[in-house]
C-alpha cells in the first residue's frame, strides 16, 4: 500500500498543500472549519508523517509505548504486567527513557493509540504485549513505519522482531509431570483462545495429551481470577472430575486452590493444581503452588534491551528469551487411588 501523502489530502480536502501543513501541525494560517476538514480526512485516509522526514527535523522523543489491552480489573490483580512493567521500566530508568502505558479496552483502541503516537512524534518504539493468531497490529505497525519489538512466539510475529518463551516445551513439561505421578486425567484453565501464547499452549496440550494417553479438556476464560474460579467449579462438580489442572496464570490458580478448599476437596490428595508463572502468588498460598517459573521482571528487561538495539541499527531478529521451568512444592502429588 503506498503511504498517503499531503498532496492527496490537500487533493481530497480542495485546499493547498500549505494549508493542510499548517492543520497537521497546528500552527495558525488556517480556519477552524478547514482544520477540522483536514483532520479528518487525514484520519480516514490513516495518514502518518513521513519517518524518514521526521527523523531529519526532530530527536527522538526518548521514550517507549506500551499500550495493554486488558480490563483494569485484571490489571489490578493479575502480578505478571507488573513484573514485566518493572522490568521494562528498570532499563529505561537506566538509559533516561520515559515509558508511555496506555490501557485500554480493546485491540480498536490499541490501534487507535499507536496511530495518534505515531501522529504525533510521541514515541520511538513500541512493546507490543498479548499478540493474536493473524494479529492486525502487525501490519498497522509496518505501515505507520513504527519500531517494535512483540512479545511471543515467532510463529505469530510474521517475521516482525520478537522474544518470546517456549510456551510448548513448558506445557510438555508439566504434563509429562504430572503424567510421571500417576496422573491419567488432567484439565487446563487457559486464558482466552484468540491470544497466541494460550493457542500455542492449547495445540501443545492436545499433543501432550494424545502422546501420553490421557484424558484432557480445556476451560477458556479471560485470565480473570472469577472466571478462574468458576472454570474450576465447574470442572471439579460436573462431569468427570480431573486428577489435575494445569492454570495459565498464577491468578487463577490461586482462585481455584480457593475453590478446591470450599467444596471440601484437600490439595494434592483430591487434585493437584500448577500455575503458570510462578511470582510471589505461589509461594505465600497454602499449600504453595507448584508452578512452571520464568523470570517475568527479567523478560520485560529483555524486550526493553531488544527494542533499544533494534533502535541502533541492530538486525531485527527472533530471541528466544527461556523455557519456563517445573518448581515442585506441595499443591502437587499423587492421584486418589
Amino acid at each position: 500500500m503506498s503511504r498517503v501523502t499531503i498532496k492527496e489530502i490537500a487533493r481530497r480536502c480542495g485546499v493547498s498543500q500549505g494549508a493542510v501543513s499548517y492543520a497537521l501541525n497546528n500552527q495558525p494560517g488556517v480556519s477552524a472549519a478547514t482544520r477540522a476538514r483536514v483532520l479528518k480526512v487525514a484520519a480516514e485516509l490513516e495518514w502518518v508523517p513521513n519517518r524518514a522526514a521526521r527523523q531529519l527535523s526532530a530527536a527522538r522523543s526518548e521514550t517507549f509505548g506500551l499500550v495493554l489491552a486488558r480490563s483494569a480489573q485484571t490489571l489490578v490483580e493479575e502480578p505478571y504486567f507488573m513484573g514485566f512493567v518493572g522490568g521494562v521500566q528498570s532499563v529505561l530508568s537506566d538509559k533516561s527513557y520515559a515509558l508511555a502505558l496506555q490501557v485500554v479496552a480493546d485491540l480498536d483502541e490499541e490501534q487507535a493509540t499507536y496511530r495518534k503516537w505515531a501522529a504525533e512524534r510521541r514515541v520511538d518504539g513500541v512493546i507490543v504485549v498479548d499478540l493474536r493468531v493473524d494479529d492486525p497490529r502487525i501490519p498497522l505497525l509496518r505501515k505507520l513505519g513504527l519500531p517494535a519489538v512483540l512479545v511471543g512466539d515467532p510463529a505469530l510475529a510474521d517475521g516482525m522482531p520478537c522474544v518470546w518463551t517456549d510456551g510448548t516445551a513448558a506445557m510438555n513439561a508439566a504434563l509429562d509431570y504430572v503424567a510421571s505421578l500417576g496422573h491419567r486425567s488432567a484439565a487446563r484453565v487457559a486464558g482466552p483462545p484468540e491470544y497466541g501464547d494460550v493457542w500455542i499452549r492449547d495445540r501443545a496440550f492436545d499433543v501432550a495429551v494424545r502422546r501420553l494417553d490421557l484424558e484432557g479438556q480445556v476451560c477458556h476464560t479471560d485470565f480473570s481470577a472469577v472466571e478462574g474460579a468458576a472454570a474450576t467449579r465447574e470442572l471439579l462438580t460436573v462431569g468427570p472430575r480431573p486428577t489435575a489442572i494445569i492454570y495459565d496464570n498464577d491468578l487463577m490458580a490461586v482462585a481455584g486452590l480457593a475453590v478446591v478448599q470450599g467444596l471440601g476437596l484437600r490439595t494434592p490428595d483430591d487434585v493437584t493444581l500448577v500455575a503458570w508463572d510462578d511470582s510471589t502468588l505461589c509461594r505465600i498460598t497454602h499449600p504453595a503452588l507448584t508452578a512452571m517459573s520464568h523470570n517475568i521482571v527479567g523478560y520485560g528487561a529483555e524486550v526493553t534491551h531488544r527494542l533499544l538495539d533494534l533502535l541502533n541499527g541492530a538486525r531485527p531478529q527472533a530471541h528466544l528469551y527461556s523455557t519456563p521451568l517445573l518448581i515442585v512444592r506441595d499443591s502437587s502429588g499423587r492421584p486418589p487411588s
